[in-house]
């Protein structure tokens, strides 16, 4: 009996240390950042550069859920292009012209604007002239909007392959425009993926997407272009309890917290990846990691925005911005408006869900693309 009251007394402890340390803002940081390992001060004090792109390919539900999943793809938006009248909504945009379109912010040293082509072709039908599938009529249309000349010719070159590639027995009409202004979709229709998941794959199927994809890119892996890298999934529980520690399963399956400054990576100064230790996905990098004074491993920014989930946590007397994996649903940790600059933002995380894996290691480990982040 005394040694489970102990028991409980130091998981009482732990969890107090835990929210103070990530609860408190550091008062001692350098200004500028200052506290940023000195060897990657000045790229990391740097926003990196981003693309922006258009697309339209009727519901974009299942477009922008294609985006989302795509490494370097920092955000994809539902909303409305094309049209002429102004804040369209889901009720009326069909009447301005206007049609349902996703518009993604990416980072072009991850993932390049032809990559993005190539994902937009294995989402639609573009040889269908009257919608998509389910949906029909011209605010279902495909498109392509450019937002300067060499995206346009990138487009047209695309189009042009693919319609040679002797794929389609039609010919391939997809347009490619000029950008127009864009207007995010409610709030509703964001991730609705995520948000509606068993609604959305039975809408995905049954509108005839889903099949369709299947079939014209099987011979090359189905809708997924593998040139984009792997698909993370999370493991069945079995398969999970057999291959992670009792701590890491502790923290990722069950919102566990582990113990500050007695963790693997809170003060690792290797230049390299953060993954979750669950699916692989990569979450943060060596460049954006600094050291906060909690003991729990902290970085400014994740590596791709896409791959972390942030949602309301009331638990333990308070409020907070818990962090998860998109595609694992792993509880990573808790992000702070308390950081260090460019951002202002302190994701802490529990080491426990990480991989770490090293810089001259991360072409064997397939995240080779990775590695013009630690160019000089």
């Amino acid at each position: 009996m005394k040694l489970k009251k102990i028991y409980k007394y130091m998981i009482f402890i732990t969890l107090t240390l835990f929210i103070v340390g990530c609860q408190v803002k550091e008062t001692e940081r350098i200004k500028e950042g200052g506290m940023l390992e000195k060897s990657k001060k000045s790229a990391t004090l740097t926003e990196p550069a981003r693309g922006t792109a258009t697309f339209a390919g009727s519901c974009f539900w299942c477009v922008q859920a294609a985006f989302s999943k795509v490494p370097g793809v920092v955000e994809a938006i539902s909303g409305y292009a094309g049209g002429t009248g102004e804040n369209p909504t889901y009720e009326n945009y069909m009447k301005s012209g206007h049609i349902e379109a996703v518009q993604v912010s990416y980072d072009p040293a991850i993932v390049s604007y032809e990559q993005l082509l190539a994902v937009f072709w294995r989402q639609i039908d573009p040889t269908d002239p009257g919608g998509q599938f389910a949906d029909r009529g011209p605010h279902y249309r495909s498109a392509i909007f450019y937002h300067d000349d060499q995206q346009k010719r990138l487009a047209e070159k695309s189009r042009t392959d693919l319609a040679d590639s002797g794929r389609f027995s039609k010919p391939v009409i997809t347009e490619i425009v000029p950008s127009t202004r864009f207007y995010a979709a409610e709030d509703d229709h964001q991730d609705y993926d995520r948000k509606n998941p068993r609604y959305y794959e039975t809408y995905r199927e049954g509108s005839g997407r889903g099949p369709y994809l299947d079939r014209i890119w099987k011979r090359d892996g189905g809708a997924d272009d593998p040139a984009l890298g792997p698909a993370y999934k999370k493991p069945d529980d079995q398969s999970l309890k057999k291959n992670l520690t009792p701590l890491q399963y502790e923290v990722t399956q069950k919102d566990g917290t582990e113990a500050p400054f007695q963790n693997p990576y809170w003060d690792n100064k290797k230049e390299g990846l953060y993954v979750d230790v669950v699916s692989g996905e990569p979450l943060f990098s060596s460049r954006d990691k600094y050291d906060s004074g909690t003991g729990w491993p902290s970085f400014i920014r994740p590596l791709e925005p896409g791959n972390l989930v942030e949602k309301k946590d009331s638990r333990l007397f308070m409020t907070r911005t818990e962090v998860r994996s998109k595609r694992a649903d792993s509880h990573l940790g808790h992000v702070f408006p308390d950081g260090p600059k460019p951002t202002g933002m302190r994701y802490c995380v529990n080491s426990a869900a990480l991989r770490f894996i090293p810089k001259e290691d991360l072409e064997k480990e397939g995240y080779g693309k990775y590695l013009k982040l630690f160019e000089k």
